[in-house]
């Protein structure tokens, strides 16, 4: 039996969806993948054993988003919550605003 070794962007040619989404299914430990060194390469017929044995259809082979779960709409982000209070302590400003002692 021979191995079919593809690399991460001709899995995702073969199977239909972005190397990110492969890359991703790879972490997880959704599909099956062969180091070599620092390199990684799939085997496509265990991929295709290991996607019908959890009962993904080769088409649209790894989910991005579970079931329920929302993702910001419009380009919106989360983002930290702003400061409450003033900064305490020295800043750039306070301290160039004191007159430099003379020798």
């Amino acid at each position: 039996m021979e191995h079919t070794w593809l690399t991460v962007d001709e899995l995702a040619a073969v199977l239909k969806v972005s190397p990110k989404s492969i890359r991703r299914a790879y972490r997880k430990g959704e599909i099956p993948v062969d180091r070599f060194c620092r390199f990684v390469r799939f085997d496509l017929e265990r991929v295709k054993e290991a996607l019908k044995a959890k009962g993904h259809s080769l088409t649209g082979v790894v989910s991005t988003k579970k079931q329920g779960q929302r993702s910001a709409t419009g380009g919106d982000r989360r983002r930290r919550a702003q400061r409450t209070r003033p900064r305490l302590g020295k800043t750039g400003a306070s301290i160039a605003q004191r007159s430099r002692r003379k020798k």
